[in-house]
């Protein structure tokens, strides 16, 4: 379609011109990481500077995440005087008695959550998160749609190359990636949403949520928003 060709114009020249962090870890499919001074994508390619010198070039559809390579340091653990009073937990499942959001692509959002018997707030909480629910939202680092995927994960669930700004499709195939994260950590939001930030290939690297701070961000952001955020803090 005639937008398509036109965006596609758009998406080249923005990434061809966007600015590359100072280090960063590039995911690979395979659960393989190559870390990086700079990147650039462009034709579906990735050009990768390696941090301990010289350069790679790959596929962009090889890539799975790229994550800043920023560690949190640890706190000082404190022994509590008293036990803390038990917190409510993240309901993820999908409610039948839930409308659909009052966000934008709030009937989708509903849907894909039915569909995918996943709740409806935390959907269109990652949805907020990652794009802003901005249909056209393309990463530097080349996630694109309401629900950023990129390419590889993209087609594992389902999505064609065609279907990345496609609303309902996006939402579809970034929910059911979601869900497949649910029921592989079997029902911890916590790694599930670490893992959709940073990779699965991550989170098995760490034995649980990484300790960068884009993904330790991105989880307060979102349970923020569901107003939790005294749970996460248990969590981590």
């Amino acid at each position: 379609m005639a937008y398509l060709r036109t965006f596609a114009v758009f998406l080249l020249a923005a990434l061809a011109l966007a600015p590359v962090a100072r280090a960063e870890l590039v995911v690979l499919t395979d659960g393989r990481f190559l870390k990086a001074t700079a990147y650039e994508v462009r034709d579906e390619r990735m050009r990768v500077e390696l941090y301990g010198g010289g350069a790679v070039t790959l596929p962009l559809a090889r890539v799975e995440r790229v994550v800043d390579d920023e560690i949190v340091p640890q706190p000082e653990v404190v022994e509590a005087e008293e036990e803390a009073p038990a917190l409510t937990v993240l309901e993820w499942r999908f409610d039948a008695e839930r409308g659909a959001p009052e966000t934008p692509f709030g009937s989708e959002i509903l849907a894909a959550s039915e569909r995918h018997g996943v709740s409806v707030d935390l959907v269109a909480a990652l949805v907020r998160h990652e794009s802003a629910f901005n249909r056209y939202a393309v990463s530097h680092k080349g996630a694109r749609g309401l629900m950023q995927l990129m390419p590889a994960t993209a087609r594992r669930f389902g999505l064609r190359d065609d279907e990345h700004f496609v609303p309902e499709r996006n939402l579809d195939a970034g929910t059911r990636y979601l869900r497949w994260l649910l029921d592989r950590y079997e029902g911890d939001a916590v790694l599930a949403l670490a893992a959709y930030n940073a990779g699965e290939g991550t989170v098995a690297r760490y034995g649980g949520v990484p300790p960068f701070r884009e993904t330790r961000n991105y989880l307060k952001r979102i349970y923020s928003t569901l107003g939790l955020t005294e749970l996460l803090a248990a969590s981590l």
